[in-house]
């Protein structure tokens, strides 16, 4: 286990972590790249606590995400399964598990400062939190994602599914963008990856 877990987390975590798992009794599965989600937690039918990540990640998105899903168990098994999955239950457990993560041994200096902001109350998923988002995207391997902040406004965009919006006004703090086929408008968050397409021809 401590090998496979070195291949996915940074090295001065694999020992603890590895003992996180231990301790909980998690069955922890990496998965191929989902685009909805990075982890999971379920309780199965025979009562083992199944974990299961993304294998795509970066390692510190690997970790976060890890320890997220774990602290959905401890929650669970401390408080009762009739807590909001991400409620204060939660939030205080994932600040307690995170907390001896959050050192220059583990992270880069330059993700110390916002990991210790994002967790002084932390979201149900670190993407809603641009800042931080687009700070461990830098980590990622692939190089040549765009996001919708970084588009023009008006541009054109496919998302994973095959759809194509055009991108709007920035609202708060997410995009207006019409959907081109069904003309609805959807709201998008401003680190959404994104692929860049051509301008629609006036004659389609």
């Amino acid at each position: 286990m401590n090998d496979t877990l070195a291949k996915y987390l940074p090295e001065a975590a694999v020992k603890p972590i590895f003992e996180l798992i231990v301790s909980n009794e998690v069955h922890l599965k990496i998965v191929n790249e989902r685009v909805t989600r990075h982890g999971d937690y379920r309780k199965g039918n025979s009562g083992k606590h199944e974990i299961t990540v993304n294998g795509s990640l970066n390692k510190y998105r690997f970790l976060i995400t890890l320890v997220h899903e774990i602290s959905h168990l401890v929650a669970f098994e401390r408080f009762g399964r009739d807590i909001k999955p991400h409620g204060a239950e939660w939030k205080s457990t994932f600040q307690k598990l995170m907390l001896p993560y959050i050192r220059p041994e583990i992270f880069p200096n330059q993700l110390l400062p916002l990991l210790a902001r994002h967790f002084r109350n932390p979201s149900a998923s670190s993407d809603t939190d641009t800042t931080l988002s687009l700070a461990l995207k830098q980590f990622d391997d692939k190089k040549d994602r765009e996001y919708v902040f970084q588009l023009p406004y008006g541009a054109l965009f496919r998302i994973h599914n095959g759809k194509v919006f055009q991108k709007g006004a920035l609202r708060t703090k997410r995009y207006e963008c019409v959907e081109v086929k069904s003309g609805r408008m959807y709201l998008f968050n401003p680190n959404a990856e994104v692929e860049m397409v051509q301008q629609l021809s006036k004659h389609n």
